[in-house]
């Protein structure tokens, strides 16, 4: 019997490391072929909002994407009926994730009305939700409905933070790699089930892919075709931690996400700004007029959420309520210290 888990464990080691290499190797081609295409009919121009000075060609989500998909259903066929999870759950997202990345690729040519844009990712969110079981419960002293009605707003929620952090060069990934890196450790302990461990390492690979045409300085954007869909992926890989009873560690993941929005949000409205147009007051992008550069920035957000990795790691592996409490402590004071240097900015 334990040589039977031994080899198990053995080809299920072989089929992520399969599926991770088909996504890095896939975003790459993809990025490559479409570049011409995206140079000629999807420029990001400067303007007051943007962080960029020169032309740069956006829409390289769509490889991110594609990649990512295109691998993880690769990873539930090499992994067969262990992976794919609850029926239709899988299909659902990515239906779910092509149709963000669509209206993601139209908004990026010609705005939509923020409306409209809500509308569809209220019912992408809506479908993914569709087909998670009933049994599964974030908050169960909640009644069913206002529980799901909170995942469905959390969801949108979460689309969309992940769209407004998007904002410089290397911050989604900076984001993405330190979560999917958690979650697929996770699943190696055997906290999450394979199919979010599959998805997380395929988003791994992919966003890895992508990392070299978003060096600082960028060649190359996400644009809203990636990072809506990578919002919906990571928002949905956080509720697979959450229901298996790890509430902080999904909370700790991305945290500093969280924060900046959360309170640039209320900063706006505090000054009665419309706070569904676009602008450039996140504490990240604020660090760029005070000193900072984008290197500097993406780097202390990159460090922040290793830490906020092992944090989460560290409340799965010792599942004690003192250890959570502690773990969340150290985690916001953590984002508050990063949030409070990008703030008072860096002398020149």
């Amino acid at each position: 019997m334990h040589l039977t888990h031994i080899v198990i464990a053995s080809v299920v080691d072989t089929a992520l490391l399969a599926v991770a290499i088909l996504a890095t190797l896939l975003s790459v081609a993809l990025i490559l072929a479409l570049s011409p295409w995206l140079k000629a009919y999807a420029l990001a121009r400067p303007n007051a909002r943007s962080s960029h000075r020169e032309p740069t060609p956006q829409g390289g989500g769509a490889a991110v994407i594609v990649a990512t998909l295109a691998a993880a259903w690769l990873g539930v066929a090499l992994l067969g009926m262990t992976a794919p999870g609850p029926p239709g759950e899988f299909l659902a997202l990515t239906i779910a994730a092509l149709a963000l990345a669509a209206t993601g690729a139209i908004d990026d040519i010609r705005p939509l009305s923020v409306g409209l844009r809500i509308a569809l990712q209220c019912a992408a969110v809506a479908l993914v939700l569709a087909f998670v079981p009933a049994e599964w419960r974030v908050a169960p002293a909640l009644p069913w409905w206002l529980e799901r009605a909170g995942l469905l707003l959390g969801g949108v929620w979460f689309v969309n933070l992940t769209n407004f952090m998007d904002g410089i060069d290397w911050m989604t990934v900076a984001e993405t790699v330190p979560i999917t890196g958690a979650v697929i450790l996770m699943g190696l302990l055997g906290v999450v089930p394979a199919l979010p461990l599959t998805v997380a390492v395929a988003l791994f690979g992919a966003i890895i892919g992508f990392a070299p045409f978003n060096k600082p300085v960028a060649r190359l954007f996400l644009g809203d075709v990636g990072s809506l869909p990578i919002g919906l992926l990571l928002a949905w890989l956080l509720l697979h931690v959450a229901v298996g009873g790890h509430l902080v560690a999904a909370f700790l993941l991305p945290l500093y996400y969280l924060a900046d929005t959360a309170l640039t949000l209320a900063r706006r409205a505090r000054a009665h700004e419309p706070i569904w147009q676009a602008h450039r007051s996140h504490y990240y992008q604020r660090a760029t007029d005070r000193g900072f550069t984008v290197g500097g920035i993406v780097l202390r957000v990159f460090l922040t959420n290793i830490a906020l990795g092992a944090l989460a790691l560290i409340t799965v592996v010792w599942p004690h309520g003192g250890v959570s409490a502690a773990a969340l402590a150290i985690g916001i004071a953590l984002v508050g210290i990063l949030l409070a240097s990008l703030a008072r900015g860096k002398k020149i």
